[in-house]
């Protein structure tokens, strides 16, 4: 049974939260290592390791407000230094780390342009990742150095500060970078209040969680707001546990994330659509009858579009090892609403709503019609994603912001204590997206009896002679084709002598090319009624995505009419191409690094005592980075 919401302490900010919890042994995080071993932080624990490394981060001058980029793979070490930050008032920059050492060039790129936007003093890594990243971190103006995640494990400086900042609800927690799917990422501005107010929609609104009775399990990255504040930041504030799984243990084998909920005995998880399509498609028979996941009370789906079949799929498959339906919970939220903005009931299983698609298509009306439409090829189906949380609002707006009503098809708009501050030290597109006291979402959709229904993003509408067309419902139809790489596949238009063109583009190890693309004009033509004008295979792992994993239409597309779609990352041809794009950065790394110090030491004159030093330091840096290309390609 859930603790009753007058019983629940309700804290002002996520650093007098971490303080409530001095004295808090039973509850807190397990960090489990790829061999599946746990290192479990009590609440208590994880505050006083806080408060340790907070003194860490002063010692180096960090002071309240100051920016730190966090750049931290292992979760065992991101937590603490998270909330040492935010302990000692400093405000954090979650970043993904280098994901592919194939792509390192892309990802140095949207790095420099992060830190340049978010102006950090220090970049937080690990010793082993700040030798690929050094040469992008020496390019950024505003910083003065890196911290180690080692040195942070190290006693704390002697008469350094273990103090807790004195923040309020109107300060600034951290920035949530957005994943970029549709633009360039942007930095939102969460403040404890947002946070306070988010947590407790999700944990006690949405959830009604128990620290008793609750158990969370995620794999989520921690750089992601899902995984950070669905299951570091929330959880903290309403004293549940959880424990974290390594989010490349989950990329290897999909089922540990199950093995480990059977385990644990958990109770809360959540994630992407595509990761139950993935559990299902790899789970064996063996394994689904060794499972018990009766435990579960939320499996919770959000983050980008929900298919209704996989959801089935999902519980059919997965009811053989205790899973009850009601189990299932959809969801929407996004960044820039701090994280969550709807779930549907706790005790309420998946529910869809089938629409005309003639309606939808021509008129943007959700014209209910009988389930034999849908097999007809004559309707939609959209899965309910619940309703908002107390003291919070979404309506539906048409393009000139009217207001619209029940069925009628428009922007989402939602307000609330829940929704940012804006986007750090940008005016315009805060105006933009947060202007009038409504967050614009950038997402389609509709309201019914109270519940929303996503419908896709405003700016990836595929328009093909009048007729409007979410890319999603194409890729879900490709996606099932055994030959296509689960969750790899992206729709777009093109443009055409007389309207808008469809292009199909999958990733794809087929031996037989020319046979798959017409089995997916088939199968498009079978379901929309519409032929794609051109259908596009590229290898496996080049299709740009998101740091949340997501695939990005718009920079595919413009990959495809650019000709160089299937060509990021790794060009080089042999199986030493990887070796040298990791050579390069390290060099670049050393050179930056040495670059850095020197222009350091110009500036302040603080670890050499000259200029020829200097320079003499940046040849013998250059010549040491030359050897060590040379000894990487062997």
């Amino acid at each position: 049974m859930a603790t009753s919401q007058t019983q629940r302490p309700d804290y002002p900010t996520l650093v007098a939260a971490l303080d409530a919890h001095q004295g808090q042994t039973k509850y807190g995080y397990t960090f489990l290592d790829r061999e599946q071993d746990g290192n479990f932080y009590s609440f208590e624990k994880l505050r006083e390791e806080a408060m340790r490394r907070a003194a860490h981060l002063r010692s180096y001058g960090l002071k309240k407000g100051d920016r730190v980029a966090m750049v931290i793979p292992e979760g065992e070490d991101f937590v603490p230094t998270f909330f040492g930050a935010v302990w000692a008032g400093i405000v954090p920059v979650p970043l993904y780390p280098p994901l592919s050492l194939g792509k390192l060039d892309a990802y140095v790129d949207t790095l420099i342009a992060i830190l340049s936007k978010a102006k950090p003093t220090y970049v937080i890594t690990s010793s082993k990742v700040q030798t690929v990243i050094w040469g992008g971190i020496s390019k950024v103006a505003s910083i003065k150095g890196v911290i180690t995640t080692e040195e942070l494990l190290k006693p704390a400086p002697e008469g350094a500060s273990t103090e807790k900042a004195d923040v309020g609800a109107d300060d600034l927690c951290f920035l949530q970078f957005t994943s970029g799917s549709t633009s360039t990422p942007k930095g939102v501005a969460v403040t404890h209040g947002n946070l306070r107010a988010n947590a407790w929609a999700i944990m006690v609104d949405g959830l009604q969680s128990s620290p008793e009775v609750d158990h969370g399990v995620s794999w989520l990255p921690l750089y992601h707001d899902m995984g950070l504040i669905g299951f570091v930041i929330a959880p903290l504030f309403h004293c549940v546990s959880v424990t974290f799984i390594p989010t490349m243990a989950f990329v290897r084998n999909a089922t540990i994330w199950l093995r480990t909920i059977h385990r644990v005995k958990g109770t809360i998880s959540f994630a992407p659509n595509f990761a139950y399509a993935l559990a299902v498609k790899r789970a064996k028979p063996e394994q689904i009858a060794s499972l018990d996941l009766s435990s579960m009370r939320h499996f919770g789906c959000g983050a980008e579009p929900i298919n209704s079949t996989t959801m089935r799929q999902f519980v059919e498959t997965f009811s053989k090892s205790g899973l009850k339906p009601s189990a299932m919970l959809p969801c929407y939220g996004m960044a820039e609403a701090t994280l969550a903005i709807s779930f549907i009931g706790v005790e309420e299983t998946i529910s869809t709503d089938i629409i005309d698609t003639d309606a939808y298509q021509k008129h943007r009306r959700a014209d209910p019609v009988p389930v034999e439409q849908l097999t007809a090829g004559k309707a939609q189906e959209f899965v309910c994603c619940g309703k908002t949380f107390a003291r919070h609002e979404v309506g539906v707006f048409d393009d000139s912001g009217k207001r619209l009503g029940d069925r009628q098809i428009g922007e989402l708009w939602v307000r609330g204590p829940s929704v940012a501050k804006g986007y750090y030290e940008d005016p315009e597109a805060t105006e933009r997206t947060f202007g009038n006291g409504w967050l614009k979402t950038g997402d389609f959709g509709y309201a019914a009896n109270g519940n929303l229904y996503i419908t896709g993003r405003k700016k990836d509408i595929i328009i093909i002679n009048g007729r409007n067309y979410d890319p999603q419902r194409m890729e879900w139809i490709v996606d099932d084709l055994p030959e296509v790489r689960k969750g790899s596949a992206v729709a777009f238009s093109r443009p055409g002598p007389n309207s808008e063109e469809l292009v199909i583009v999958v990733e794809s190890r087929t031996p037989k090319p020319e046979e798959l693309k017409e089995l997916i004009k088939q199968k498009i033509s079978e379901n929309l009624q519409l032929v794609p004008a051109d259908v596009v295979l590229a290898p496996v792992g080049t299709l740009p995505k998101t740091s949340s994993g997501k695939l990005q239409r718009a920079k595919t597309r413009q990959q495809y009419l650019d000709d160089t779609l299937g060509k990021e990352g790794v060009r080089t041809v042999g199986g030493n191409a990887e070796k040298v794009v990791v050579a390069k950065h390290v060099a670049k790394s050393l050179v930056g690094r040495a670059q850095h110090r020197a222009r350091r030491v110009m500036e302040h004159t603080l670890e050499i005592r000259s200029v020829a030093d200097a320079m003499e330091k940046l040849r013998l840096a250059s010549d040491y980075a030359q050897k060590r290309v040379t000894r990487l390609l062997g």
